[in-house]
């Protein structure tokens, strides 16, 4: 089975969030929530997650100002799910970055096209745009980016949502060295120093595709630089 999309929910009315969390578990999305802004900007660095479904009313903070700070470090698609249906909020949201507008109430067979549309559309942009094949090949490795599948010899590889991150990056700039700090930009935030926390994920996706980890085929590392994927073997 490939790598089931991760959504993050915004949504302080615990109704609609459960709702919402029902339909996409029974359609192979991996959820997480919070009722709180704030927390959200935090849980979207922590987790990458695919796409963010965000409401405007919340508890702290307002939802405008979830898409302004977000928007600040990362393209991650954000979908309003909003009851607020005023075109004047609408034209706002969108102009500051977030990607669709959905009015409450709205039906499951709606929100799920719409996030599949979003989803589909990021993967296509984070990928470099030298990549136009749906998947590619290194060695015995195979990354099938329309699937979001990895496997090793025919063999599925199950990778973390920033696992697999890391793994595309890497692969949509095959022979060439991403230095530490363009690494974390990409998937963390320019905001973030994770360094310890990019050793960590090298460390786990080089023991699950590696052969010998301490000499890889794959990914290697230019000491002090960063990594780079191997392009031929």
């Amino acid at each position: 089975m490939s790598l089931d999309p991760l959504v993050l929910i915004v949504e302080d009315d615990e109704a609609i969030s459960n709702f919402i969390s029902a339909v996409l578990t029974s359609n192979d999305y991996k959820i997480i929530k919070t009722k709180k802004g704030k927390e959200a900007v935090s849980m979207a660095a922590s987790y990458c997650p695919d796409l963010i479904l965000l409401d405007l009313g919340l508890p702290d903070i307002d939802g405008i100002d979830v898409v302004k700070s977000i928007r600040e470090w990362t393209n991650i698609p954000i979908i309003i799910v909003s009851a607020r249906g005023h075109e004047r909020e609408k034209v706002e949201a969108l102009d500051l970055g977030a990607d669709d507008y959905i009015t409450k109430p709205f039906g499951t067979s709606e929100l799920l096209a719409r996030i599949r549309t979003e989803i589909r559309h990021s993967q296509k942009n984070f990928l470099n745009h030298s990549v136009v094949s749906e998947k590619i090949i290194v060695g015995d490795l195979e990354i099938n980016y329309d699937k979001r599948l990895v496997t090793i010899s025919g063999k599925e590889i199950h990778f973390t949502p920033i696992e697999y991150r890391i793994v595309c990056l890497l692969s949509s700039h095959l022979g060439k060295v991403l230095t530490h700090d363009f690494i974390i930009k990409e998937i963390w935030g320019p905001y973030s120093n994770e360094i310890q926390t990019l050793r960590v994920n090298m460390a786990n996706i080089r023991r699950k595709i590696e052969e010998n980890p301490a000499e890889p085929n794959y990914i290697v590392t230019e000491v002090g630089v960063g990594y780079r994927m191997i392009e031929d073997h």
